[in-house]
């Protein structure tokens, strides 16, 4: 999840970040961050950065807080904005500018738990990503494009579901932690990494993607992966199900 924290208060930052490391850590959420003292400077890297979730002081030098989560919403309406103030005068207008949630300062590990385990709770898992190294290039991938991973002596090529190959320098235990433990993702041979999403069937030793690739499944896990599959699936129809979708 990257986040950003808008306030002109350097203490409130630092404070909010330690709060939200430590609330990520303890839901197995990897979170990037970074810091603006002001909305002139949020808004300024908004077309080249993108935020799921947003801390912004409604109180801020110059442009407050209320006109720059308009033009949030007019950049991004995916995202989803926290207010911070010192007063609860403000949460009327909060909301109407489609506000997610409104944190009263000093802010609590508790309440930041709370909005954070609100907003992984909402915000669809399909546009997590992560960013690789690639030739010299930085890479971002949504993990719903991954469809598999194979080890390539110190490299791995990640394939993706529409068919190209990106090559990074890592390994595949690397690949996995950058995911920060997606279920989707399953190991299903030494080196082989596959996403269930973009598994067709498992049949005989080999895993037969969307693709029709075919990529070997270690013998001996065979009944475990097919399981893992299909236990995969029904769990994502059940969460579909239960969100109405």
């Amino acid at each position: 999840m990257r986040i950003a924290i808008v306030d002109d208060e350097q203490s409130c930052r630092e404070e909010l970040t330690l709060l939200l490391r430590a609330a990520g850590e303890a839901c197995g959420c990897r979170i990037e961050l970074a810091q603006f003292p002001g909305a002139g400077e949020f808004l300024d890297a908004l077309p080249r950065e993108r935020f799921d979730l947003v801390f912004m002081d409604i109180f801020l030098e110059g442009m407050d807080g209320i006109a720059a989560a308009a033009r949030l919403w007019e950049s991004d309406k995916r995202c989803l904005l926290v207010f911070l103030t010192s007063s609860e005068d403000f949460r009327r207008d909060a909301f109407a500018v489609h506000a997610f949630d409104y944190l009263t300062k000093p802010v609590t590990p508790e309440r930041v738990a709370t909005v954070l385990g609100d907003a992984l709770s909402v915000l669809p898992r399909e546009e997590a990503y992560i960013e690789v190294v690639s030739g010299r290039k930085t890479v971002a991938l949504l993990l719903r494009d991954i469809a598999s991973v194979v080890t390539d002596a110190h490299y791995v090529d990640i394939g993706l579901a529409d068919g190209a190959v990106v090559r990074s320098r890592m390994t595949i235990q690397e690949f996995l932690g950058l995911t920060g433990g997606d279920p989707r993702f399953l190991t299903i041979n030494k080196g082989v990494v596959v996403n269930a999403e973009a598994v067709a069937q498992v049949e005989g030793a080999c895993c037969v993607m969307a693709d029709g690739a075919r990529l070997p499944v270690r013998v001996r896990d065979r009944a475990q992966v097919e399981q893992a599959v299909r236990d995969y699936h029904i769990t994502t129809i059940r969460g579909r199900q239960r969100h109405g979708q």
